[in-house]
């Protein structure tokens, strides 16, 4: 049975065939590729055909698919319990790992995605500062809780209007919104906001809509603003975190915030999210303190060893060197058959992404060129047939893993240079 069929038989039983949005290749004038194995920085279809995958899971696999030294650790653990619903040594294990490591999670919570960790988190802010409101940027995406699922809308600075269908007007309300890279629109946002935030939530490298670096001293301003309204800064770093570096984006930045999300890179290829930060605010989740959140398979023993046994290996290879000199061997391969087609190749770390040529880097969403879907939509398809998979939409990024081998990736730049200047 090929991919067309599958698809077909999938959209008789879940929502447009797939159980993510992405996955559908909405857009892309076919259906989307089931695959049936992975290793390493290999996908193969139902078919038997081989890509190349700068998909990696959507980011936690930064060793690649099925690492021999996690995959080890997985079957142990397997063979030993798949999920107790109570206390463990494996979590704690994880837990003192991170703990000892990053200065600002001095306690942390283990649940099952980013969006649930986002979403606990708020909770504690809220209940932090006995206030409501929390202020999101535009272009970053932090899950899909109904509070998150919202985007500027008109008027006065900082209202929301809902980006998703089933969201009261009221749960919009709640956030307000703000451009990424704006600190004249951002000191407003807080001149008028401010004494009812509990929170502002940023992706300090937001890499859910294109990839946006932001500059330091943008990031600088929304944690000094944050202080001085005595609003919590929460990172979100479900991408970032454990990817850019053992401290993520924080540690890059020189910013700490006062609770911080991951997700992705600590499951090791398992469902696991996290939240955490200073004791003071954590010691107020139940049982020790009044905000509720439970969950019945957080800190499954599976994605914990899994994660743990990622992280050490990533410690111990110098894994955020490596995967930073990848991205910059891939890039130089790319960048001068991109710059012929008025293309630009924007890299940080092990995460990439490309559009078409500005002036000035693009930082918000609203710079994003209109052109973008279909300049990606045509590298995507051409590289599909030729054995490169990459995420398959036109504002999703790549991503590295430390099995991308040198060769591997002057392969798969040598396939990409082909389609971009036959464009």
């Amino acid at each position: 049975m090929n991919s067309k069929e599958y698809f077909e038989r999938s959209k008789k039983v879940a929502p447009g065939g797939v159980h993510s949005p992405v996955r559908s290749f909405a857009g892309m004038g076919r259906e989307p590729v089931f695959f049936k194995s992975a290793q390493g920085p290999y996908l193969w279809s139902v078919e038997g055909k081989k890509y190349i995958d700068f998909c990696q899971s959507f980011g936690p696999l930064v060793l690649g698919h099925r690492d021999a030294e996690v995959e080890a650790e997985v079957r142990e653990m397997i063979g030993t319990a798949w999920s107790f619903g109570a206390c463990e040594p494996y979590s704690l294990e994880l837990a003192e790992w991170i703990t000892s490591r990053i200065p600002w999670v001095e306690k942390l919570r283990f649940v099952s995605s980013g969006t649930e960790a986002v979403m606990s988190a708020l909770r504690v802010a809220r209940a932090v500062t006995g206030k409501e409101k929390i202020l999101k940027f535009e272009g970053c995406y932090h899950g899909h809780a109904d509070s998150l699922l919202v985007k500027a809308g008109s008027g006065l600075a900082g209202i929301a209007a809902s980006s998703s269908a089933g969201i009261s007007a009221r749960m919009a309300e709640s956030t307000v919104v703000c451009p990424l890279d704006d600190e004249t629109l951002l000191e407003e946002v807080f001149t008028l906001h401010g004494k009812d935030l509990a929170a502002v939530i940023i992706e300090p490298l937001p890499a859910n809509y294109g990839l946006l670096i932001q500059r330091k001293e943008f990031l600088q301003k929304v944690a000094d603003l944050a202080k001085q309204h005595q609003v919590l800064l929460i990172f979100d770093e479900v991408i970032s975190g454990f990817r850019m570096a053992l401290g993520g984006m924080a540690q890059i930045l020189g910013i700490q915030p006062d609770l911080v999300t991951y997700g992705k890179v600590i499951g090791g290829g398992f469902p696991v999210g996290c939240y955490g930060g200073k004791k003071e605010y954590m010691d107020l989740v139940a049982p020790n303190g009044p905000v509720y959140q439970a969950g019945t398979l957080s800190a499954n023993p599976v994605g914990m060893r899994a994660g743990l046994r990622t992280l050490q290996k990533m410690e111990r290879e110098q894994g955020w060197t490596q995967l930073d000199k990848k991205g910059e061997f891939f890039e130089k391969q790319l960048t001068d058959a991109m710059a012929e087609k008025n293309l630009q190749f924007i890299r940080q770390g092990s995460l990439f992404w490309f559009h078409q040529k500005t002036e000035t880097p693009l930082r918000r969403v609203d710079q994003i060129p209109a052109t973008q879907k279909e300049s990606f939509n045509k590298v995507f398809l051409q590289g599909l047939e030729r054995g490169v998979y990459l995420a398959p939409n036109a504002y999703e990024v790549g991503f590295l893993s430390l099995a991308h081998t040198d060769e591997i990736l002057t392969e798969a730049a040598t396939i990409l240079t082909d389609v971009i200047k036959g464009l």
